[in-house]
């Protein structure tokens, strides 16, 4: 069992509870091991994908299905074999939000969401899908 610190205070790492991108994350290709985490309280509607790498890196996500986003994903030969995937249904997806400066709470970014192996616990992000939508009420 590992402890980390995070801007959420110590937190105990299971083993088997962490997230490896093997290819990193765009822009942070360096950081590839991440642990989900979220409030302590029943269906938190945000989580926070903290790096184990650097515990000053975390990215606020939700899964897609808050939003009511559907995707309709192709991943190739190659990217089902970083993921270890055997079966679609193993898959969850989460999206990245960002705080808006335009006024508006948050975006979620849609056109590239983190498509995770839950079985496997691999993820990669995959790029180039649909455009970024605002929502104000689902979290």
């Amino acid at each position: 069992m590992q402890i980390i610190k995070t801007r959420f205070g110590e937190v105990a790492v299971d083993p088997n509870t962490i997230l490896t991108f093997p290819r990193g994350l765009p822009g942070f290709e360096q950081f590839t091991r991440f642990k989900l985490l979220h409030e302590d309280k029943p269906q938190p509607k945000v989580l926070w994908l903290q790096s184990l790498d650097d515990e000053n890196l975390a990215f606020s996500v939700v899964t897609s299905e808050l939003l009511g986003v559907n995707y309709q994903i192709q991943l190739s030969d190659d990217e089902c074999q970083l993921l270890e995937l055997e079966n679609p249904d193993d898959v969850t997806l989460l999206l990245v939000l960002a705080k808006q400066e335009s006024g508006q709470p948050f975006s979620a970014n849609t056109q590239a969401p983190l498509v995770i192996n839950v079985k496997s616990r691999l993820g990669l992000q995959k790029t180039g899908l649909q455009a970024d939508i605002v929502f104000r009420n689902a979290v």
